[in-house]
């Protein structure tokens, strides 16, 4: 069955803020990181039969959601996880800031690669531990952005860190680290006794015929230095029901990470476990395919456009996500790439500066979107440019 991605419901409800209503409705919203499209039918079934029966009560992660997770990574990569080893969290963010506040110190503090996700940003402030950057290398080929891993400041960084927190597939330039990179960088955080937490969240949004292998996977010993976080959210679009796990193998560190979630009080919302259930219960194989072939296109239209269209431009070719990263450097606008689109052409992206200082110049766009929005948005981009030329 072919699944319909053109269509999307009407989300401009002025009694919520959402993507359509944080700006004025004559702007297009192609910035928040999650899709236009409605989630797959067995969730929202799911969803209306919890709702159905009346009562929205307590509920908490069973053995059996946790046996689903274990199930989807063996199914998936051949991980073998054992379901003791999952731990139910109330998303990305609090999964990796739990691990932050469990093992950083104000001496050992963070490593991360920018620029990359805008929340890797605001761990430093909200736990007290310092930052610390290891840069992507950018390279141009054509109008073509791509990034490389800089050896020597990973290594010289990462003695400073008791946390490295890896985001892949990375967000915001797309990139599925090989296998190679993963090994190296896990060979030198365990050299230098730190702590790899991995970000997978777009794990399943792989374009093209990618492929991903789990950090953890690579072998035990780095499963035992390494707490993965994955979440059902983007894939499925369900990030509203906060809900994602936290996979840590090895049992001491899985102790001392509890203990923070339930310091905490973390408590899962009982609508993102049973979305969760059915999501990664395997219901929504058919649907996610057909999401990959419909991303897939968007990214190529998005590439072409800018490559057709709009001259001195260059773009990441993101290899998972919906997201895109475009560079207007050479075009020394007046505001920033942010500022621009949203005055002139009424757009609203990812302002890059918000992923470190290497996105000054840069923006990051949702393709996440149907076509027709997204050949809207790039159209009026276009035009905007066309106007100071």
């Amino acid at each position: 069955m072919a699944h319909d991605f053109d269509r999307v419901p009407n989300r401009r409800d002025p009694n919520v803020l959402n993507k359509w209503t944080w700006y004025p409705n004559d702007v297009l919203p192609m910035w928040v990181a999650d899709m236009d499209f409605p989630s797959p039918k067995p969730i929202l079934n799911e969803l209306h039969k919890a709702v159905d029966q009346g009562v929205l009560g307590y509920e908490l992660p069973s053995k059996a959601l946790y046996e689903v997770v274990s199930a989807r990574m063996d199914r998936l990569y051949g991980w073998k996880v054992e379901p003791e080893a999952v731990v139910a969290v109330t998303g990305i963010v609090s999964g990796f800031s739990v691990a932050a506040r469990t093992f950083c110190t104000p001496k050992r503090g963070l490593l991360i690669q920018t620029p990359v996700y805008n929340e890797f940003h605001e761990v430093k402030n909200h736990v007290s531990i310092p930052q610390l950057d290891a840069p992507l290398v950018k390279s141009v080929h054509r109008n073509l952005l791509h990034y490389e891993i800089d050896w020597n400041i990973f290594e010289k960084q990462i003695r400073k860190a008791g946390m490295f927190l890896l985001c892949n597939p990375h967000n915001p330039l797309g990139i599925i680290f090989s296998r190679k990179d993963l090994a190296r960088m896990a060979e030198i955080c365990i050299k230098n006794n730190v702590l790899i937490v991995s970000d997978e969240i777009h794990s399943e949004l792989l374009l093209d015929d990618n492929t991903f292998t789990p950090m953890a996977k690579l072998s035990a010993e780095i499963a035992s230095h390494t707490i993965t976080l994955i979440a059902p959210s983007k894939t499925f679009n369900v990030p509203g029901l906060f809900c994602g796990f936290a996979i840590i193998p090895n049992k001491d560190l899985r102790e001392q990470y509890v203990k923070t979630v339930e310091r905490l009080r973390l408590h899962v919302s009982s609508l993102g476990l049973h979305a969760a259930r059915v999501a990664f219960g395997g219901q929504c194989e058919g649907w996610l395919k057909d999401l990959r072939r419909y991303l897939t296109a968007n990214r190529d239209f998005l590439v072409n456009y800018v490559t057709e269209f709009m001259p001195g431009v260059c773009t990441t070719v993101p290899q998972a996500t919906y997201l895109g990263w475009l560079d207007f450097s050479t075009y020394k606008l007046k505001d920033s790439p942010y500022d621009f689109f949203l005055k002139e052409a009424r757009v609203a992206l990812s302002d890059g500066r918000i992923f470190g200082k290497e996105g000054e110049g840069h923006v990051r766009i949702n393709f996440g979107t149907t076509r027709k929005l997204l050949e809207q948005g790039l159209e009026r981009m276009r035009k905007a440019l066309k106007r100071i030329q």
